[in-house]
């Protein structure tokens, strides 16, 4: 029998496998870097074609490495950076033009007609989210506009558009399957939150060929709904999730008011809000957080460039030689020696959303060290989490009690308890950090009858270490002022260019 899931996570900089048991424990993992290309300031670009031959590349050797072939998979779960726009030829299954990634800032100007033109409102009263360069709708019109022969391909449907789970799919089927999850479907600014439909009205406003969009699916799928072709081997695809919602699956948090905040590329804090959409009075998204037998939804709070500080401090400035160093390094100082450090490199997302930001080091004196800088680095991945788990906590109907983390930076000790240092609420790691994979692997586990319920996946959750307050509240507020301060000298950076 087989009893094994294959969690597809494909990220923003990495593509990677993970084999999961019956039980739910790790078996194998395979990772796989792949190109992140930089064209100007505020562009940031994939290619679609190398992002699944990475991803192909890390299940065989997963499999490989677990000594498992494709037949002792009962299901694969996948998983993914949201947002991120990829276009291509039906007929030849190859991408026509560059994928346009999240932290992509190029069509700001047109997010600024639209909010100009009042539209605004409207736009987050169907989606959820707000007129923000962040999401696919205006990438996707940007390409269509890019090259004079494309808008009309799309308009015959000869072209065909898709998050990055919809270019998994689509590769995983030969070209059957042209789907999205209604999680990563929901990122679009096209769906309409309360429907779970392409929203005509939207589509109209953006510009978008309906001819163009995948079919909305649950996130959940029914077994043998959708099938891959893995080494000869038909293996059903049981669940898919954004990166963001299946790492709040993968955390547990099946209840209303329960939070997670995922520490990766960015920082995304969602909290579960149940059955109904609750909308944000604090500049927060309403998003679907899954759909298995019936649709959740949750709050999200985004944060651009979280733990891709810490490489930047790798890759751009040479201050470290492994992003495993950095927490040595921050911890040889006892504090940022008055620096604080903005990581506006794409902008700033919930809850100032200004595309126009940029990067900023404030505070330096001729006693700064590259430690300093290490750990300014590190507080402003915190700073920011802060920022929206105040914005969530005004919004929420009760308290956020405690807070959930995971995430490749959540191995950061340092970071963690300044996180609950300036929260004051206990953060909590769990026993695996993976949570993404893992949540897509309980989605397709689910599917394929491994796991019989949320509740039985709940009791398996294991935390792995609890980090308490330990700074006064005005403490907290007086660092808060400070990261306050230090946001408003980079806000609009790029617009005041002459």
């Amino acid at each position: 029998m087989t009893t094994h899931v294959l969690a597809l996570d494909q990220g923003t900089t990495s593509s990677r496998s993970m084999l999961f048991d019956a039980r739910g424990d790790v078996v194998a993992v395979a990772q796989r870097e792949f190109t992140q290309i930089f064209p100007r300031s505020g562009w940031v670009e994939h290619d679609a074609q190398e992002i699944w031959a990475t991803q192909a590349a890390t299940i065989a050797e997963v499999l490989a490495r677990a000594r498992l072939t494709a037949a002792d998979v009962a299901a694969i779960g996948i998983t993914n950076q949201r947002e991120t726009t990829v276009l291509w030829d039906r007929a030849t299954g190859r991408p026509v033009a560059p994928a346009l990634v999240w932290q992509d800032r190029r069509t700001a100007d047109a997010c600024a007609v639209l909010k100009t033109a009042g539209y605004e409102a409207e736009v987050t009263r169907r989606t959820g989210l707000v007129l923000d360069p962040y999401f696919s709708a205006t990438k996707l019109a940007w390409l269509l506009d890019s090259d004079a022969s494309l808008r009309g391909r799309a308009e015959r449907g000869d072209l065909a558009f898709g998050t990055i789970d919809s270019w998994l799919v689509w590769n995983l089927t030969a070209g059957a399957a042209h789907v999205s999850d209604v999680t990563n479907a929901s990122r679009t600014l096209l769906l309409n939150i309360e429907t779970g439909n392409w929203d005509p009205w939207l589509l109209e406003l953006f510009r978008v060929p309906a001819a163009v969009l995948p079919r909305v699916v649950a996130s959940c799928l029914p077994r043998d709904a959708l099938s891959a072709r893995i080494a000869g081997c038909e293996i059903p695809i049981g669940g898919i999730a954004g990166d963001q919602q299946a790492a709040l699956f993968g955390q547990a948090c099946f209840e209303p008011g329960m939070a997670k905040n995922t520490y990766g590329t960015g920082c995304f804090l969602l909290m579960n809000t149940g059955s109904k959409p609750q909308f944000s009075s604090h500049r927060l998204l309403t998003t679907v957080a899954w759909h298995t037998s019936e649709r959740c939804y949750a709050l999200e709070g985004s944060v651009f460039t979280g733990g891709a500080v810490v490489q930047w401090l790798r890759d751009g400035l040479a201050l470290i030689k492994s992003s495993s160093e950095v927490e040595s390094l921050a911890a040889s100082v006892p504090d940022s020696g008055g620096v604080c450090l903005v990581p506006a490199f794409t902008g700033l997302g919930s809850p100032h959303w200004d595309p126009y930001a940029r990067g900023a080091i404030l505070g330096l004196s001729r006693g700064t060290t590259r430690a300093h800088i290490a750990r300014a680095a590190l507080e402003s991945i915190a700073f920011q989490s802060a920022e929206l788990l105040s914005a969530m906590q005004a919004d929420a109907r009760s308290p956020v009690r405690e807070l959930r983390v995971d995430g490749g930076a959540a191995r950061n000790d340092l970071l963690l308890q300044f996180q609950a240092d300036l929260l004051g609420i206990p953060v909590v790691r769990p026993s695996n950090i993976e949570t993404t994979a893992q949540g897509a692997a309980n989605l397709a586990g689910l599917s394929a009858g491994l796991w019989r319920s949320t509740a039985e996946l709940a009791a398996s959750w294991r935390a792995d270490r609890q980090f308490e307050p330990a700074i006064t509240r005005d403490a907290a507020a007086a660092h808060m002022a400070r990261w306050s301060r230090a946001v408003q000298r980079a806000r609009g950076w790029e617009r005041e260019q002459p």
